[in-house]
């Protein structure tokens, strides 16, 4: 019931549509698939695009390529700060084997091919998995 509460209340929100955070598979497939990550960080201020209590799909795959649905999640939280901000917490929940704001440095650096620092702004994404 909780779920099918949880649905209505998101189509009425967006009209119909189904948001996604994808994920690249090579990076996030097997920890995604082990419920090891319920974050993502991403460059700049997000808060327009993600919103607590929105239900988005959780999908691996290339941007403008195919895309694999693993799950629904449900968006728990979005803070914004920068790099440097992020505690040890929000760090390894983006991914089990990081521990420094370098890591994740290094780890925007790849993804959006420009050289990042810890004093860039970044959107701290807290989302669960839904069980259906």
């Amino acid at each position: 019931m909780e779920l099918q509460w949880a649905r209505a209340t998101a189509r009425t929100k967006s009209k119909g549509r189904m948001y996604a955070i994808n994920f690249y598979s090579d990076l996030y497939l097997h920890i995604l698939q082990t419920n090891r990550k319920t974050v993502t960080i991403r460059l700049g201020d997000k808060t327009h695009k993600y919103r607590p209590g929105e239900i988005v799909w959780v999908t691996v795959g290339q941007r403008f390529g195919r895309r694999q649905k693993l799950y629904s999640a449900i968006i728990d939280r979005v803070d914004v700060k920068t790099i440097g901000e992020l505690s040890r917490r929000e760090i390894e929940r983006e991914n089990p084997d990081y521990r420094t704001a370098q890591d994740v440095c290094n780890l925007l650096s790849r993804i959006y091919g420009e050289q990042i620092s810890p004093e860039h702004l970044v959107s701290v994404v807290h989302f669960s998995r839904i069980e259906e």
